[in-house]
Protein backbone atom coordinates (compact mmCIF):
# COMPACT_ATOMS: atom_id res chain seq x y z
CA UNK A 1 0.00 0.00 0.00
CA UNK A 2 3.27 1.96 0.92
CA UNK A 3 4.64 1.87 -2.80
CA UNK A 4 1.04 2.28 -4.59
CA UNK A 5 0.83 5.70 -2.37
CA UNK A 6 4.18 6.58 -3.55
CA UNK A 7 3.90 5.87 -7.09
CA UNK A 8 0.32 6.99 -7.49
CA UNK A 9 1.16 9.35 -9.83
CA UNK A 10 2.60 6.06 -12.12
CA UNK A 11 -0.94 4.72 -11.56
CA UNK A 12 -2.88 7.97 -12.86
CA UNK A 13 -0.43 7.31 -15.93
CA UNK A 14 -1.23 3.90 -16.65
CA UNK A 15 -5.13 4.58 -16.07
CA UNK A 16 -5.02 7.75 -18.95
CA UNK A 17 -3.43 5.46 -21.16
CA UNK A 18 -5.85 2.77 -20.71
CA UNK A 19 -8.28 5.45 -21.06
CA UNK A 20 -6.80 6.77 -24.47
CA UNK A 21 -6.61 2.97 -25.86
CA UNK A 22 -10.56 2.90 -25.24
CA UNK A 23 -11.58 6.26 -26.64
CA UNK A 24 -8.81 5.20 -29.70
CA UNK A 25 -9.40 1.66 -30.76
CA UNK A 26 -12.96 0.65 -29.27
CA UNK A 27 -15.56 1.32 -31.88
CA UNK A 28 -18.94 3.87 -30.74
CA UNK A 29 -16.36 4.88 -27.79
CA UNK A 30 -16.10 8.49 -28.79
CA UNK A 31 -19.44 9.97 -29.46
CA UNK A 32 -20.78 10.12 -33.04
CA UNK A 33 -17.28 8.18 -34.02
CA UNK A 34 -19.76 5.33 -35.25
CA UNK A 35 -20.81 7.26 -38.17
CA UNK A 36 -17.28 8.49 -39.14
CA UNK A 37 -16.15 6.43 -41.66
CA UNK A 38 -16.49 7.94 -45.15
CA UNK A 39 -16.63 11.42 -43.57
CA UNK A 40 -12.91 12.04 -42.68
CA UNK A 41 -12.81 9.02 -40.10
CA UNK A 42 -9.74 6.34 -39.51
CA UNK A 43 -11.31 2.94 -40.67
CA UNK A 44 -8.37 1.23 -38.08
CA UNK A 45 -9.33 4.29 -35.12
CA UNK A 46 -11.74 6.27 -33.97
CA UNK A 47 -9.55 9.43 -35.00
CA UNK A 48 -11.18 12.03 -37.13
CA UNK A 49 -9.26 13.85 -40.41
CA UNK A 50 -9.23 16.86 -41.95
CA UNK A 51 -9.79 17.09 -45.74
CA UNK A 52 -5.71 17.18 -45.63
CA UNK A 53 -5.31 13.95 -44.29
CA UNK A 54 -8.27 12.79 -45.87
CA UNK A 55 -9.16 14.61 -49.19
CA UNK A 56 -12.20 16.45 -49.90
CA UNK A 57 -13.15 20.59 -49.90
CA UNK A 58 -12.42 23.90 -48.37
CA UNK A 59 -14.95 26.67 -48.94
CA UNK A 60 -13.90 30.40 -47.39
CA UNK A 61 -16.24 33.22 -47.97
CA UNK A 62 -17.63 36.46 -46.66
CA UNK A 63 -21.52 36.99 -45.69
CA UNK A 64 -23.10 39.00 -48.22
CA UNK A 65 -24.18 42.42 -46.93
CA UNK A 66 -23.41 45.11 -45.04
CA UNK A 67 -24.20 47.03 -42.07
CA UNK A 68 -25.59 50.84 -40.32
CA UNK A 69 -24.26 51.68 -37.36
CA UNK A 70 -25.66 53.83 -34.70
CA UNK A 71 -29.53 53.19 -35.73
CA UNK A 72 -31.69 53.06 -33.14
CA UNK A 73 -35.40 51.73 -33.33
CA UNK A 74 -38.06 51.16 -30.84
CA UNK A 75 -38.93 47.95 -30.66
CA UNK A 76 -42.49 48.32 -31.72
CA UNK A 77 -41.40 50.25 -34.47
CA UNK A 78 -38.72 46.98 -36.20
CA UNK A 79 -41.75 45.50 -38.13
CA UNK A 80 -42.69 48.83 -39.93
CA UNK A 81 -39.52 50.20 -40.33
CA UNK A 82 -38.07 46.70 -41.69
CA UNK A 83 -40.60 46.64 -44.15
CA UNK A 84 -40.48 50.85 -45.10
CA UNK A 85 -36.97 50.33 -45.83
CA UNK A 86 -37.48 47.31 -48.09
CA UNK A 87 -39.67 49.13 -50.19
CA UNK A 88 -37.73 52.04 -50.43
CA UNK A 89 -34.65 49.81 -51.90
CA UNK A 90 -36.77 47.63 -53.63
CA UNK A 91 -35.71 44.50 -51.93
CA UNK A 92 -37.12 41.54 -49.88
CA UNK A 93 -38.32 42.52 -46.30
CA UNK A 94 -36.27 39.46 -45.72
CA UNK A 95 -32.91 41.05 -46.96
CA UNK A 96 -33.46 43.64 -44.07
CA UNK A 97 -32.70 42.93 -40.45
CA UNK A 98 -32.85 45.41 -37.27
CA UNK A 99 -31.19 44.69 -34.00
CA UNK A 100 -31.99 47.24 -31.32
CA UNK A 101 -29.35 48.92 -29.07
CA UNK A 102 -28.05 46.51 -25.92
CA UNK A 103 -28.27 47.32 -22.40
CA UNK A 104 -24.34 47.56 -22.62
CA UNK A 105 -24.53 50.87 -24.24
CA UNK A 106 -23.52 49.63 -28.31
CA UNK A 107 -26.24 51.32 -30.95
CA UNK A 108 -28.51 49.37 -32.56
CA UNK A 109 -28.17 48.55 -36.41
CA UNK A 110 -29.22 48.10 -39.77
CA UNK A 111 -28.24 44.89 -42.18
CA UNK A 112 -28.90 44.47 -45.28
CA UNK A 113 -28.34 41.23 -47.02
CA UNK A 114 -28.62 41.94 -51.01
CA UNK A 115 -25.72 42.57 -52.96
CA UNK A 116 -27.13 45.26 -55.62
CA UNK A 117 -27.35 48.11 -53.31
CA UNK A 118 -24.55 50.52 -52.82
CA UNK A 119 -23.68 52.22 -49.69
CA UNK A 120 -24.91 55.52 -50.78
CA UNK A 121 -28.76 53.75 -51.60
CA UNK A 122 -28.93 52.28 -48.04
CA UNK A 123 -27.46 55.49 -46.28
CA UNK A 124 -30.14 57.41 -48.33
CA UNK A 125 -33.06 54.93 -47.74
CA UNK A 126 -32.28 55.02 -44.38
CA UNK A 127 -32.43 58.83 -43.80
CA UNK A 128 -35.10 59.03 -45.93
CA UNK A 129 -36.89 57.04 -42.72
CA UNK A 130 -35.82 59.71 -40.43
CA UNK A 131 -32.53 57.77 -39.38
CA UNK A 132 -29.30 59.07 -39.67
CA UNK A 133 -26.70 56.16 -39.35
CA UNK A 134 -23.25 57.07 -38.06
CA UNK A 135 -21.28 54.84 -39.98
CA UNK A 136 -22.40 52.35 -43.12
CA UNK A 137 -19.47 50.20 -43.73
CA UNK A 138 -19.55 46.45 -45.40
CA UNK A 139 -19.92 43.09 -43.56
CA UNK A 140 -22.41 41.87 -41.39
CA UNK A 141 -22.47 41.79 -37.49
CA UNK A 142 -21.16 39.21 -35.57
CA UNK A 143 -24.90 38.01 -34.55
CA UNK A 144 -25.25 37.50 -38.04
CA UNK A 145 -21.89 35.48 -38.55
CA UNK A 146 -23.07 33.41 -35.48
CA UNK A 147 -26.65 32.71 -36.84
CA UNK A 148 -24.65 31.77 -40.50
CA UNK A 149 -22.38 29.14 -38.75
CA UNK A 150 -25.59 27.69 -37.02
CA UNK A 151 -27.98 27.79 -39.87
CA UNK A 152 -24.98 26.29 -42.57
CA UNK A 153 -24.19 23.65 -39.70
CA UNK A 154 -27.57 22.95 -39.66
CA UNK A 155 -28.40 23.04 -43.16
CA UNK A 156 -24.73 20.56 -43.58
CA UNK A 157 -25.65 17.65 -41.13
CA UNK A 158 -29.46 17.60 -42.75
CA UNK A 159 -27.83 17.18 -46.23
CA UNK A 160 -25.75 13.78 -47.04
CA UNK A 161 -22.63 15.74 -46.00
CA UNK A 162 -21.87 14.11 -42.80
CA UNK A 163 -19.16 15.08 -41.23
CA UNK A 164 -18.34 19.17 -42.23
CA UNK A 165 -17.22 21.51 -40.05
CA UNK A 166 -18.04 25.06 -39.80
CA UNK A 167 -16.57 27.77 -38.77
CA UNK A 168 -15.81 31.75 -38.48
CA UNK A 169 -12.38 32.54 -39.32
CA UNK A 170 -10.49 35.94 -39.85
CA UNK A 171 -8.02 36.82 -42.71
CA UNK A 172 -4.95 38.73 -41.85
CA UNK A 173 -6.53 42.17 -43.38
CA UNK A 174 -9.34 41.79 -40.99
CA UNK A 175 -11.82 40.10 -42.83
CA UNK A 176 -14.72 37.83 -41.62
CA UNK A 177 -14.82 34.85 -43.46
CA UNK A 178 -17.31 31.72 -42.79
CA UNK A 179 -14.90 28.57 -43.17
CA UNK A 180 -16.92 24.87 -44.52
CA UNK A 181 -14.78 21.98 -44.57
CA UNK A 182 -16.51 18.88 -46.19
CA UNK A 183 -14.15 15.57 -45.69
CA UNK A 184 -14.53 13.09 -48.79
CA UNK A 185 -16.33 15.56 -50.42
CA UNK A 186 -15.84 17.90 -53.71
CA UNK A 187 -16.06 21.80 -53.69
CA UNK A 188 -19.27 21.59 -55.97
CA UNK A 189 -21.41 19.85 -53.85
CA UNK A 190 -21.00 22.23 -51.16
CA UNK A 191 -21.69 25.01 -53.13
CA UNK A 192 -24.77 23.68 -54.71
CA UNK A 193 -25.81 23.09 -51.19
CA UNK A 194 -24.79 26.43 -50.11
CA UNK A 195 -25.33 28.95 -53.16
CA UNK A 196 -28.98 29.42 -52.77
CA UNK A 197 -30.47 30.70 -49.31
CA UNK A 198 -33.46 27.92 -49.37
CA UNK A 199 -36.54 30.47 -48.84
CA UNK A 200 -39.50 28.66 -49.08
CA UNK A 201 -42.96 30.41 -49.75
CA UNK A 202 -46.22 29.10 -49.78
CA UNK A 203 -48.53 31.58 -52.38
CA UNK A 204 -52.55 31.56 -52.89
CA UNK A 205 -53.12 32.90 -56.40
CA UNK A 206 -56.75 34.06 -57.31
CA UNK A 207 -58.33 36.89 -59.10
CA UNK A 208 -60.71 39.35 -57.54
CA UNK A 209 -64.02 39.58 -57.64
CA UNK A 210 -64.15 43.13 -57.48
CA UNK A 211 -61.52 44.53 -59.96
CA UNK A 212 -61.36 41.07 -61.59
CA UNK A 213 -57.43 41.42 -60.85
CA UNK A 214 -54.97 38.50 -59.96
CA UNK A 215 -54.12 38.11 -56.21
CA UNK A 216 -50.47 36.45 -55.00
CA UNK A 217 -51.55 36.50 -51.59
CA UNK A 218 -48.33 34.71 -49.56
CA UNK A 219 -50.20 32.36 -47.16
CA UNK A 220 -47.45 30.59 -45.21
CA UNK A 221 -43.42 30.53 -44.84
CA UNK A 222 -41.16 27.95 -44.04
CA UNK A 223 -40.87 28.85 -40.21
CA UNK A 224 -44.35 28.32 -40.25
CA UNK A 225 -43.50 24.38 -40.89
CA UNK A 226 -44.00 21.83 -37.59
CA UNK A 227 -42.83 18.82 -39.66
CA UNK A 228 -41.15 18.13 -42.82
CA UNK A 229 -41.58 14.52 -44.05
CA UNK A 230 -39.05 12.98 -46.08
CA UNK A 231 -39.45 13.52 -50.05
CA UNK A 232 -41.62 10.63 -51.81
CA UNK A 233 -42.42 9.58 -55.11
CA UNK A 234 -45.59 7.83 -55.02
CA UNK A 235 -47.38 6.07 -58.16
CA UNK A 236 -50.47 7.69 -58.55
CA UNK A 237 -48.88 11.37 -58.28
CA UNK A 238 -45.94 13.18 -58.71
CA UNK A 239 -43.14 13.45 -56.19
CA UNK A 240 -44.29 14.90 -53.01
CA UNK A 241 -43.10 16.26 -49.56
CA UNK A 242 -45.64 15.60 -46.85
CA UNK A 243 -45.61 18.34 -44.07
CA UNK A 244 -47.35 19.38 -41.11
CA UNK A 245 -48.07 23.19 -40.08
CA UNK A 246 -47.37 24.85 -36.93
CA UNK A 247 -50.96 24.95 -34.86
CA UNK A 248 -50.47 28.63 -34.31
CA UNK A 249 -50.49 29.20 -38.00
CA UNK A 250 -52.96 26.66 -39.00
CA UNK A 251 -56.27 28.31 -38.43
CA UNK A 252 -54.77 31.49 -39.83
CA UNK A 253 -54.00 29.22 -42.96
CA UNK A 254 -57.50 27.53 -42.93
CA UNK A 255 -58.84 30.70 -42.76
CA UNK A 256 -57.09 32.26 -46.26
CA UNK A 257 -57.26 29.70 -47.87
CA UNK A 258 -61.33 29.54 -47.48
CA UNK A 259 -61.28 33.77 -48.06
CA UNK A 260 -59.62 32.75 -51.19
CA UNK A 261 -62.13 30.59 -52.97
CA UNK A 262 -59.65 27.32 -52.57
CA UNK A 263 -62.86 25.56 -50.16
CA UNK A 264 -64.50 23.56 -52.82
CA UNK A 265 -61.38 22.63 -54.24
CA UNK A 266 -59.23 23.81 -57.28
CA UNK A 267 -57.53 22.77 -60.52
CA UNK A 268 -54.89 24.28 -62.07
CA UNK A 269 -53.31 24.26 -65.42
CA UNK A 270 -49.77 26.20 -64.89
CA UNK A 271 -47.10 24.35 -65.09
CA UNK A 272 -43.39 25.72 -63.04
CA UNK A 273 -41.32 25.43 -66.17
CA UNK A 274 -43.21 28.15 -67.73
CA UNK A 275 -43.00 30.57 -64.74
CA UNK A 276 -40.22 32.29 -63.45
CA UNK A 277 -42.09 33.88 -60.49
CA UNK A 278 -45.15 33.78 -58.82
CA UNK A 279 -45.92 37.55 -59.98
CA UNK A 280 -46.56 35.70 -63.73
CA UNK A 281 -49.14 33.61 -63.01
CA UNK A 282 -52.70 34.27 -63.56
CA UNK A 283 -54.62 31.05 -62.58
CA UNK A 284 -56.63 29.80 -59.65
CA UNK A 285 -53.53 28.13 -57.95
CA UNK A 286 -51.25 26.74 -55.11
CA UNK A 287 -47.96 28.12 -55.64
CA UNK A 288 -44.55 26.96 -53.80
CA UNK A 289 -41.25 28.49 -54.11
CA UNK A 290 -38.19 28.32 -53.31
CA UNK A 291 -35.73 31.36 -53.32
CA UNK A 292 -38.19 32.63 -55.38
CA UNK A 293 -38.76 30.05 -58.06
CA UNK A 294 -41.99 28.14 -58.49
CA UNK A 295 -41.31 24.39 -57.87
CA UNK A 296 -44.85 23.72 -56.99
CA UNK A 297 -48.06 25.30 -59.03
CA UNK A 298 -51.40 23.04 -58.66
CA UNK A 299 -54.79 23.35 -57.54
CA UNK A 300 -56.70 21.75 -54.16
CA UNK A 301 -58.04 18.82 -53.86
CA UNK A 302 -61.53 18.61 -53.43
CA UNK A 303 -61.63 16.74 -49.87
CA UNK A 304 -58.52 19.64 -48.59
CA UNK A 305 -60.28 22.11 -49.88
CA UNK A 306 -63.77 20.70 -47.84
CA UNK A 307 -61.35 20.73 -44.53
CA UNK A 308 -60.55 24.45 -45.49
CA UNK A 309 -64.01 25.28 -45.53
CA UNK A 310 -65.29 23.65 -42.76
CA UNK A 311 -62.87 24.13 -40.18
CA UNK A 312 -61.34 20.62 -40.23
CA UNK A 313 -57.79 21.41 -41.23
CA UNK A 314 -56.96 23.13 -38.22
CA UNK A 315 -56.93 19.70 -36.35
CA UNK A 316 -55.01 18.14 -38.61
CA UNK A 317 -53.16 20.47 -40.88
CA UNK A 318 -51.27 18.23 -42.77
CA UNK A 319 -50.67 18.29 -46.26
CA UNK A 320 -48.41 17.26 -49.32
CA UNK A 321 -46.41 20.16 -51.66
CA UNK A 322 -45.93 18.23 -55.08
CA UNK A 323 -42.63 18.98 -57.10
CA UNK A 324 -41.80 18.08 -60.75
CA UNK A 325 -38.86 16.15 -59.74
CA UNK A 326 -37.33 14.19 -57.07
CA UNK A 327 -34.27 16.40 -56.94
CA UNK A 328 -36.55 19.41 -56.52
CA UNK A 329 -38.53 17.66 -53.63
CA UNK A 330 -34.70 17.02 -52.02
CA UNK A 331 -33.76 20.20 -52.20
CA UNK A 332 -37.93 21.68 -50.98
CA UNK A 333 -37.47 19.34 -47.92
CA UNK A 334 -33.70 20.06 -47.20
CA UNK A 335 -34.64 23.93 -47.21
CA UNK A 336 -37.85 23.49 -45.11
CA UNK A 337 -35.97 21.06 -42.68
CA UNK A 338 -32.79 22.93 -42.20
CA UNK A 339 -34.57 26.63 -42.60
CA UNK A 340 -32.95 29.36 -44.66
CA UNK A 341 -29.98 31.44 -44.41
CA UNK A 342 -29.58 34.91 -43.31
CA UNK A 343 -27.87 35.97 -46.24
CA UNK A 344 -26.15 34.45 -49.28
CA UNK A 345 -22.53 33.71 -49.37
CA UNK A 346 -19.83 35.99 -51.55
CA UNK A 347 -18.74 32.84 -53.21
CA UNK A 348 -16.40 34.78 -55.78
CA UNK A 349 -14.55 36.90 -52.78
CA UNK A 350 -13.88 34.15 -51.10
CA UNK A 351 -11.61 31.14 -51.68
CA UNK A 352 -12.08 27.09 -52.82
CA UNK A 353 -9.67 24.39 -52.89
CA UNK A 354 -9.91 20.55 -53.40
CA UNK A 355 -7.78 17.82 -52.45
CA UNK A 356 -8.10 14.40 -53.59
CA UNK A 357 -8.11 11.45 -51.22
CA UNK A 358 -4.74 9.94 -53.13
CA UNK A 359 -3.02 12.55 -52.32
CA UNK A 360 -4.10 13.08 -48.60
CA UNK A 361 -2.98 9.52 -48.44
CA UNK A 362 -0.01 10.49 -49.23
CA UNK A 363 0.50 13.29 -46.66
CA UNK A 364 -0.98 10.83 -44.18
CA UNK A 365 2.03 8.30 -45.12
CA UNK A 366 4.84 11.39 -44.53
CA UNK A 367 3.29 12.50 -41.37
CA UNK A 368 3.58 9.19 -39.70
CA UNK A 369 7.43 8.89 -41.09
CA UNK A 370 8.04 12.17 -40.23
CA UNK A 371 6.72 11.56 -36.52
CA UNK A 372 8.86 8.49 -36.40
CA UNK A 373 11.99 10.32 -37.37
CA UNK A 374 11.29 13.08 -34.68
CA UNK A 375 10.68 10.18 -32.28
CA UNK A 376 14.18 8.98 -33.51
CA UNK A 377 16.28 11.88 -33.46
CA UNK A 378 14.97 12.44 -29.92
CA UNK A 379 15.58 9.05 -28.82
CA UNK A 380 19.13 9.21 -30.25
CA UNK A 381 19.92 13.01 -28.50
CA UNK A 382 18.80 11.87 -25.33
CA UNK A 383 20.87 8.05 -25.38
CA UNK A 384 23.68 10.33 -26.40
CA UNK A 385 23.38 12.76 -23.97
CA UNK A 386 22.94 10.47 -21.03
CA UNK A 387 24.76 7.37 -22.11
CA UNK A 388 22.34 5.10 -19.91
CA UNK A 389 19.57 3.30 -21.24
CA UNK A 390 17.84 3.01 -17.76
CA UNK A 391 17.25 6.68 -17.53
CA UNK A 392 17.05 7.39 -21.65
CA UNK A 393 14.64 4.71 -22.29
CA UNK A 394 11.61 5.75 -19.46
CA UNK A 395 12.25 9.20 -20.69
CA UNK A 396 11.77 8.19 -24.31
CA UNK A 397 8.54 6.40 -23.39
CA UNK A 398 7.20 9.00 -20.86
CA UNK A 399 7.28 11.16 -23.62
CA UNK A 400 5.26 8.95 -26.60
CA UNK A 401 2.81 8.15 -23.20
CA UNK A 402 2.21 11.84 -23.78
CA UNK A 403 1.34 11.90 -26.95
CA UNK A 404 -0.58 8.62 -26.79
CA UNK A 405 -2.83 10.18 -24.28
CA UNK A 406 -2.96 13.51 -26.37
CA UNK A 407 -4.28 10.99 -29.17
CA UNK A 408 -6.67 9.72 -27.34
CA UNK A 409 -8.27 12.83 -26.08
CA UNK A 410 -8.12 13.82 -29.89
CA UNK A 411 -9.99 10.77 -30.72
CA UNK A 412 -12.33 11.16 -27.67
CA UNK A 413 -13.73 15.14 -28.76
CA UNK A 414 -13.95 13.87 -32.47
CA UNK A 415 -11.51 16.72 -33.56
CA UNK A 416 -10.51 16.52 -37.19
CA UNK A 417 -6.67 16.15 -37.64
CA UNK A 418 -4.93 18.57 -40.39
CA UNK A 419 -1.54 19.08 -41.06
CA UNK A 420 -0.87 21.95 -38.58
CA UNK A 421 -2.42 19.52 -35.92
CA UNK A 422 0.09 17.14 -36.66
CA UNK A 423 2.82 20.01 -36.40
CA UNK A 424 1.32 20.73 -32.82
CA UNK A 425 1.82 16.91 -31.74
CA UNK A 426 5.42 17.19 -32.95
CA UNK A 427 6.32 20.62 -30.93
CA UNK A 428 4.81 18.39 -27.88
CA UNK A 429 7.35 15.60 -28.50
CA UNK A 430 10.06 18.46 -28.54
CA UNK A 431 8.94 20.74 -25.72
CA UNK A 432 8.12 17.34 -23.33
CA UNK A 433 11.83 15.49 -24.00
CA UNK A 434 13.16 18.99 -22.93
CA UNK A 435 11.54 19.21 -19.65
CA UNK A 436 12.64 15.65 -19.45
CA UNK A 437 16.06 16.89 -19.94
CA UNK A 438 15.62 19.64 -17.02
CA UNK A 439 14.75 17.21 -14.26
CA UNK A 440 17.15 14.54 -15.31
CA UNK A 441 19.58 17.24 -15.86
CA UNK A 442 19.03 18.72 -12.26
CA UNK A 443 18.56 15.53 -10.43
CA UNK A 444 21.31 13.41 -11.72
CA UNK A 445 24.30 16.13 -12.89
CA UNK A 446 24.06 17.95 -9.08
CA UNK A 447 25.44 15.17 -7.34
CA UNK A 448 24.50 11.77 -5.87
CA UNK A 449 20.94 11.20 -4.45
CA UNK A 450 21.40 9.73 -0.96
CA UNK A 451 17.56 10.10 0.23
CA UNK A 452 14.17 11.10 -1.19
CA UNK A 453 14.10 14.05 0.22
CA UNK A 454 17.09 15.27 -1.69
CA UNK A 455 15.18 13.64 -4.80
CA UNK A 456 12.45 15.27 -4.04
CA UNK A 457 14.16 18.88 -3.33
CA UNK A 458 15.47 18.74 -6.38
CA UNK A 459 12.89 17.42 -8.34
CA UNK A 460 11.15 20.72 -6.91
CA UNK A 461 13.42 22.94 -8.19
CA UNK A 462 13.40 21.18 -11.95
CA UNK A 463 9.82 21.50 -11.74
CA UNK A 464 9.40 25.00 -11.30
CA UNK A 465 11.41 25.91 -14.06
CA UNK A 466 9.13 23.70 -16.96
CA UNK A 467 6.33 24.79 -15.02
CA UNK A 468 7.45 28.41 -15.73
CA UNK A 469 8.12 27.52 -19.43
CA UNK A 470 4.56 25.30 -20.00
CA UNK A 471 2.99 28.37 -18.70
CA UNK A 472 4.79 30.76 -21.19
CA UNK A 473 4.16 28.56 -24.12
CA UNK A 474 0.50 28.52 -23.26
CA UNK A 475 -0.29 32.02 -22.92
CA UNK A 476 1.90 32.39 -26.22
CA UNK A 477 -0.38 30.16 -27.69
CA UNK A 478 -3.72 31.90 -26.72
CA UNK A 479 -4.02 34.68 -29.01
CA UNK A 480 -4.46 32.31 -31.53
CA UNK A 481 -7.01 30.04 -29.79
CA UNK A 482 -8.65 33.43 -28.93
CA UNK A 483 -9.24 34.15 -32.41
CA UNK A 484 -10.49 32.64 -35.08
CA UNK A 485 -7.49 31.77 -37.09
CA UNK A 486 -8.46 28.17 -38.95
CA UNK A 487 -5.61 26.13 -38.77
CA UNK A 488 -3.69 27.98 -36.52
CA UNK A 489 -5.97 27.62 -33.77
CA UNK A 490 -5.89 23.94 -33.74
CA UNK A 491 -2.10 24.08 -33.76
CA UNK A 492 -2.72 25.69 -30.87
CA UNK A 493 -5.37 23.31 -29.12
CA UNK A 494 -3.21 20.82 -29.68
CA UNK A 495 -0.04 22.40 -28.29
CA UNK A 496 -1.43 23.48 -25.08
CA UNK A 497 -3.60 20.63 -24.45
CA UNK A 498 -0.07 18.26 -25.02
CA UNK A 499 1.51 21.18 -22.01
CA UNK A 500 -1.26 20.65 -19.74
CA UNK A 501 -0.89 16.50 -20.04
CA UNK A 502 2.91 16.77 -19.76
CA UNK A 503 3.11 19.14 -16.87
CA UNK A 504 0.20 17.39 -14.85
CA UNK A 505 0.77 14.05 -15.70
CA UNK A 506 3.79 12.66 -17.70
CA UNK A 507 6.32 14.87 -16.04
CA UNK A 508 4.94 14.12 -12.04
CA UNK A 509 4.86 10.51 -13.32
CA UNK A 510 8.55 10.55 -14.88
CA UNK A 511 9.72 11.73 -11.60
CA UNK A 512 8.11 9.04 -9.53
CA UNK A 513 10.42 6.45 -12.31
CA UNK A 514 13.30 8.19 -11.73
CA UNK A 515 12.91 8.34 -7.97
CA UNK A 516 12.57 4.74 -7.89
CA UNK A 517 15.89 4.02 -10.38
CA UNK A 518 17.95 6.66 -8.69
CA UNK A 519 17.32 5.35 -5.10
CA UNK A 520 17.93 1.78 -5.99
CA UNK A 521 21.35 2.56 -7.27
Amino acid sequence: MSALRENWRIGVLVVLLLVSTVALFVPGAPPGSTDSEGAGGDQLTNLQYGIELSGGARIQAPVVGMTAEGVDVAPDEQARAQSAIANRLGVDPIDVEIRPATQQGQNGTVELFNENVTRAEFRTALEAEGYNPSTVRQGVTDATRTEMVSDIEEKITTSALSGGRVQEVNSPGGRNFISITAPGRDAEELIDILEERGVVRVYAVYQNDTTGNWTHQQVLSQEEFARIGNAQNPQNSGPVVPVTIEQSAAERFQNDMAEAGFGNGVSCGARPENHDSVESINSTCLVTTLNGQPVFIGGVRPSLGQSFADGSFATDPQFQMETTSMDEARELELSLDAGRLKSDLDFEAGNRNSLSPALADQFKTNSLITGLLAVLAVSLVVYGRYRRREVALPMIVTALSEVYILLGFVALAQYPLNLSHLAGFIAVIGTGVDDLIIIGDEILQQGKVDTGRVFQSRFRKAFWVIGAAAATTIVAMLPMVAFPLGDLSGFAIITIVGVLIGVLITRPAYGDILRNLVLDE
